[in-house]
């Protein structure tokens, strides 16, 4: 089983050149022989559960205008990350709220 992991990069990147790179981890994780892997993904997720208190929401939504005002990426959602893994061609996903503001994004083929 083949393993990619991706930590706060992705929210740097606009979503053209995220499903780019979700496209190649696609590629990189289901083998020669078919073998499946997933790709683990540490990032922030918007408004991803409704225990999420307004100062952590307001912190989220801070990196958000910092991310569109520094580089071309931008902060997402859960279903701005499900549109995303949907184009690069992943089936299915789980998102785990962890790490203070991040979340742990499992991808599978």
């Amino acid at each position: 089983m083949y393993l990619l992991m991706i930590q706060l990069m992705l929210h740097a990147w606009s979503d053209e050149d995220c499903v780019k790179v979700l496209r190649k981890c696609r590629e990189a994780i289901v083998g020669k022989n078919n073998e499946r892997g997933k790709v683990i993904i540490i990032d922030i997720v918007i408004g991803e559960t409704e225990d999420d208190d307004a100062e952590a929401t307001a912190t989220k939504l801070f990196f958000d205008m910092l991310m569109m005002t520094v580089v071309t990426g931008r902060e997402r959602t859960q279903r701005e990350w499900e549109e995303l893994f949907s184009k690069a061609g992943f089936g299915r996903h789980k998102i785990t709220p962890m790490f203070g503001l991040r979340s742990l994004i499992e991808v599978f083929p």
